[in-house]
């Protein structure tokens, strides 16, 4: 957001420069590199509380108490100036790359940055709300993993379809730099890839009452929302569920409080799916998948990417704990593929676009096909309403609303079939808020199950520190897992696997030192402990597959709206005793681990219990599950709403359950199949 000179945030450091500068510097002093203020603080704060004018009050509080290091907005001042000075120079805090030379660090590869970049971020022109056609053989709703393969497989066959995206179509240099505005950063700003601060608001329910949410608090569940969805900025492992993540609850039983199930599908019905997603994505794999994997029809069609310092410690640590280790497949190009270039091993790749298009996702890779071939469109900024039925309860099209330069717009859409693929909690909010007279509480849910079991991924890990300097900055940084502790752990349900981390942003360096107890949060010790420590931190995390539980789910609230007026998602529910006891199981395996590597300090991430929200953000899942009966369902096994052959769902939200390991290649894999299905079955 610009900064103009009459904005609240403008005229209250304007007033009050030299005294938030003194401020600043109390957080990072001089020393022989800048102090906060040096490298720009009072710059980087104009642009945050110009975003956050909320934000405003806590600071002037700090600069009127006696001794602001004791006021309860003291630690978060800290973290924010840090935040800014160790953030991209953009952000205005990091003058010079000051903080980033002090370090060490930077975001380019070892060798450069390619002569030149073959990135195209105009695929496609979108069309404008007035040039919609009124009738479409399918729409389809998200532009994510499950959205863009549907819509190339529809638009291949011959289908009209149309995709609606409710984010923007951001370059490539927008979603490529900003440390503080990256899905993977908790700065409470608004996300470049995600909904905006406002106009997108959520409410959670817990012990402690309701909340209304802006789309950077926690709790929210925010999912990438642009061109491409999630699949733009993810980290992109692609590992596969495991035979037995289908059948979960025939393996454990079904504990108390929990609504474990099994799929009504198999890993043998997926495979072939796993296979085509990798090879028409373009997967980077071991020759081995690891313990509990299930077989394979092809081999990845190319090799891992180089295994990097910290990857070849840990690697010799697992061989003395007696441990087998994989490289994570990745979706990221190990060599020239499909036209895209090799990965050249930035520093920023995890919550960022990828510079030279080695990341593989929707938007240049399946979309490109729906593209090519004349069938497809894209509006974005829009938002689907509702799904809109006639008299006899068939759906005959989608409502849509959308900004644009003209204001706020309103169109129904015809459409002869709907592909909805907003991700979980979306989708279950566009089918509760699509009621009718023959549906009252919802599209489909007459069994009141859309929106139930919402699920996503707690991450049990460890944060270390090593005597010698272990970082080599070579990304994205997982090069090297564990699987086997995915199943067959004594006592606990289910597992995940366990990896090296994405190398992280200085900002993200200082908030995982801080976490850990490892440094200060400010003064002298804590800047000339980032000296020291960064490049001798080492993280070691994975997901663990969640219990589900029908408390756990999205319902709308009518008393809170959009800014379209819509009903928005009210999230509940908590994590199941079980999720605690296989994170905490986890945790203590990558201390292992990272202890027979030679960490000298270890902290485990994530212990404690909190009921204050429940799972979903970036692996969100389970709302609109798959079944074999609609009175516990949403889907059937083709993924066909209960009642409706004409309306799909393909992403997360028909999971079941949602594997130890990130879910994007399953999302793939079962969009797929459920084209497959849908084209064969003909119109």
């Amino acid at each position: 957001m610009s900064l103009t000179e009459a904005s609240p945030a403008a005229i209250f450091l304007a007033a009050r420069h030299d005294a938030v500068g003194v401020l600043a510097d109390r957080v990072v002093p001089r020393d022989d590199w800048p102090s906060a203020s040096d490298a720009g603080a009072l710059e980087f704060l104009g642009t945050v509380l110009g975003e956050r004018e909320d934000w405003i009050p806590r600071l002037d509080e700090l600069l009127t108490a006696i001794d602001p290091t004791t006021s309860e907005h003291w630690e978060w001042f800290a973290q924010l100036i840090s935040g800014g000075f160790y953030a991209d120079p953009a952000n205005g805090g990091n003058r010079g790359r000051a903080s980033w030379r002090m370090l060490n660090w930077r975001p380019e590869p070892r060798d450069g940055w390619p002569a030149t970049v073959p990135v195209d971020d105009a695929l496609v022109t979108p069309t404008t709300p007035g040039a919609l056609r009124q009738r479409y053989d399918a729409i389809v709703i998200g532009s994510g993993a499950g959205g863009g393969v549907a819509a190339a497989g529809l638009a291949e066959s011959g289908y009209r379809v149309l995709v609606v995206e409710a984010g923007g179509w951001p370059t490539v240099g927008d979603l490529s730099r900003d440390h503080i505005r990256n899905p993977r950063s908790e700065w409470n700003l608004s996300v470049l890839s995600g909904f905006a601060d406002f106009g997108h608001p959520r409410v959670l329910a817990n012990s402690d009452g309701e909340h209304v949410l802006r789309a950077s608090d926690q709790g929210y569940s925010n999912n990438a929302s642009t061109v491409g969805g999630g699949t733009r900025v993810y980290g992109a492992q692609a590992w596969r569920f495991a035979p037995i993540d289908f059948r979960m609850a025939s393996t454990y039983g079904v504990p108390a409080g929990s609504s474990l199930a099994d799929w009504p599908i198999g890993y043998e019905d997926l495979e072939p799916f796993y296979s085509r997603a990798e090879w028409e994505l373009g997967v980077s794999g071991d020759v081995r998948d690891g313990a509990h994997s299930g077989s394979r029809s092809r081999p990845y069609p190319m090799p891992p990417l180089p295994r990097t310092r910290p990857g070849n410690r840990l690697r010799d640590a697992a061989a003395q704990l007696g441990v087998e280790t994989v490289a994570p497949p990745l979706l990221i190009n190990s060599r020239p593929y499909l036209g895209r270039l090799a990965c050249v091993q930035c520093a920023q790749c995890v919550g960022f676009a990828c510079p030279v298009d080695a990341k593989n996702g929707s938007q240049n890779t399946m979309l490109t096909r729906a593209f090519a071939t004349g069938n497809c469109s894209i509006v974005v900024a829009a938002t689907a309403e509702r799904i809109v039925t006639d008299a006899s309860g068939r759906v005959t099209g989608v409502a849509l609303v959308g900004e644009s330069h003209d204001g706020i717009w309103r169109r129904s859409i015809d459409a002869e079939q709907v592909v909805i693929a907003g991700g979980a909690v979306e989708s279950a909010r566009l089918l509760l808020n699509s009621a009718s007279s023959r549906e009252p509480n919802g599209l489909g849910n007459n069994a009141d199950q859309v929106g139930r079991h919402l699920q996503g991924h707690v991450y049990g890990g460890a944060t270390a520190l090593f005597e010698d300097p272990i970082v080599d900055l070579r990304g994205p940084g997982p090069s090297i897992a564990i699987t086997q502790y995915r199943h067959g752990n004594p006592g606990i349900i289910g597992g995940g696997m366990i990896a090296d981390e994405f190398v992280p942003t200085p900002s993200n360096t200082y908030r995982y030192l801080v976490s850990a107890g490892f440094l200060p949060s400010w003064g002298a010790g804590a800047k000339r402990g980032m000296r020291e420590l960064a490049e001798r931190m080492l993280r070691v995390m994975g997901p663990i597959q969640e219990v589900t539980s029908a408390d756990s789910r999205v319902s709308i609230d009518s008393r809170v709206t959009d800014r379209f007026g819509i009903p928005v998602a009210r999230l509940s529910g908590a994590l199941h005793q079980e999720d605690y006891r296989a994170r905490d199981f986890l945790a203590d395996r990558a201390s292992e681990w990272l202890e027979a590597a030679g960490a000298t300090r270890i902290a485990l991430i994530g212990r404690g219990r909190s009921d204050w929200a429940p799972s979903g953000g970036q692996h969100q899942a389970g709302t609109c599950r798959m079944g074999s009966d609609p009175a516990s369902s949403v889907v059937d096994p083709e993924g066909r709403v209960w009642g409706h052959d004409n309306v799909r769902v393909a992403d997360g939200s028909v999971h079941v359950t949602n594997g130890g390991v990130n879910p994007v290649l399953s999302i793939l894999a079962n969009s797929l199949r459920i084209t497959d299905l849908m084209v064969r079955a003909g119109r």
